[in-house]
C-alpha cells in the first residue's frame, strides 16, 4: 500500500529524516537515500508492533502538503508491505485451503496435540518458524 512519506534531506553530517504521517511519531532516517523504502517498512513495523491498532488508509497528499510539520520536506510514496503489518486486520483467521499428504496430516495432529496446540496453531507456528531462517 502507497503511503506519503516526508523527506528531510541531510548533508555530509546528517542523515536523512523521514516521518510517516499517518503512522503518528513513526519516524526514521537513513545516511542513503536508496535505504529510505527499506527504512520505512521497518519503521512502520516497529510501529506496529504489539499494538492493537486497526490500519490507517493512506492519507491524500494534497491534504499534507500545506501543513507546517512538514514545510521544507520533499514527499515521496513509499509502497508499505501491510502484511508484514502486526495489526488487527492481520490477525483475522482466514481459512486456507491445502492439500498434504495424509501420513503428514496425522503427523501434524500428533504433535499438535503433544504441544498442545491446534493444527492451525501448529502449522503457523512452524510456519513462522521456518520463514524467519
Amino acid at each position: 500500500m502507497l503511503y506519503p512519506v516526508c523527506i528531510h534531506y541531510g548533508d555530509a553530517d546528517h542523515s536523512h529524516g523521514v516521518e510517516v504521517p499517518d503512522f503518528p511519531g513513526c519516524f526514521t532516517a537513513a545516511d542513503d537515500l536508496q535505504d529510505l523504502p527499506r527504512m520505512v517498512q521497518e519503521a512502520v513495523e516497529v510501529w506496529c508492533d504489539g499494538e492493537d491498532v486497526d490500519l490507517p488508509a493512506p492519507s491524500e497528499l494534497a491534504s499534507l502538503v500545506t501543513k507546517p510539520d512538514y514545510a521544507g520536506g520533499a514527499w515521496m510514496l513509499a509502497d508499505v508491505d501491510v502484511s508484514r503489518l502486526d495489526v488487527r486486520s492481520n490477525r483475522k483467521p482466514v481459512r486456507v485451503n491445502i492439500s498434504l499428504p495424509a501420513g503428514l496430516v496425522h503427523e501434524i495432529d500428533r504433535a499438535a496435540r503433544a504441544s498442545g496446540a491446534t493444527r492451525s496453531g501448529f502449522l503457523a507456528t512452524a510456519a513462522r518458524r521456518a520463514m524467519s531462517d
